[in-house]
């Protein structure tokens, strides 16, 4: 279904998540936040409308972005800043030259990119369980919250015991919460 989306229809919906998200989100309390860069020619959804209002509304945030180590199969957290440079790994993705490193134990709140998600809050991303193994070493209060144009399916029947349930989802019509969230 994506990938039947015009280039009109992805600045939309992206612009519409992006909206939904500053207004239902309470960002007051987050310092650092790990986002996904965007790969357009898989037609993620454009985050740039995210992390630049970050930037200029929310100076005590902190923003971090992924970078696939190929030998561990782990994602890093590297920090994400206005000057960052970027170069294409061996997948065509986007990711920092340079940056401090953050542990995943450190972060409050991941944005996390996805195909399709259930009612339940699972998943279905690419197939090589990275951010799986990276929300498993977040820790129990760090918000997971997917962005997805479309609204969920009922239910995601493949799902394993090492696969990480969102907390939330954003899409341009909602959200969704999976989980009551406690937040002080």
């Amino acid at each position: 279904m994506r990938s039947d989306l015009s280039g009109d229809e992805l600045t939309v919906k992206s612009r519409q998540i992006a909206d939904r998200f500053f207004e239902n989100i309470d960002l007051k309390t987050i310092r650092l936040l790990h986002i996904f860069i965007s790969i357009q020619k898989l037609k993620e959804i454009e985050t740039s409308y995210i992390y630049e209002r970050i930037w200029r509304e929310f100076e005590q945030i902190k923003m971090v972005v992924p970078r696939v180590d190929f030998e561990s199969g782990e994602i890093k957290s590297v920090e994400l800043t206005p000057n960052s440079e970027f170069i294409e790994n061996v997948w065509g993705i986007r990711e920092p030259t340079n940056g401090e490193r953050i542990a995943a134990a450190d972060i409050d709140f991941v944005l996390v990119p996805l195909l399709c998600f259930d009612k339940r809050g699972y998943r279905v991303g690419y197939g090589k369980g990275f951010y799986d193994r990276f929300l498993s070493k977040c820790r129990p209060d760090c918000l997971k919250v997917g962005l997805s144009y479309f609204p969920p399916v009922d239910i995601i029947d493949d799902v394993s015991e090492t696969d990480v349930k969102l907390d939330m989802c954003v899409t341009p019509e909602a959200i969704l919460t999976t989980k009551k969230i406690k937040r002080e």
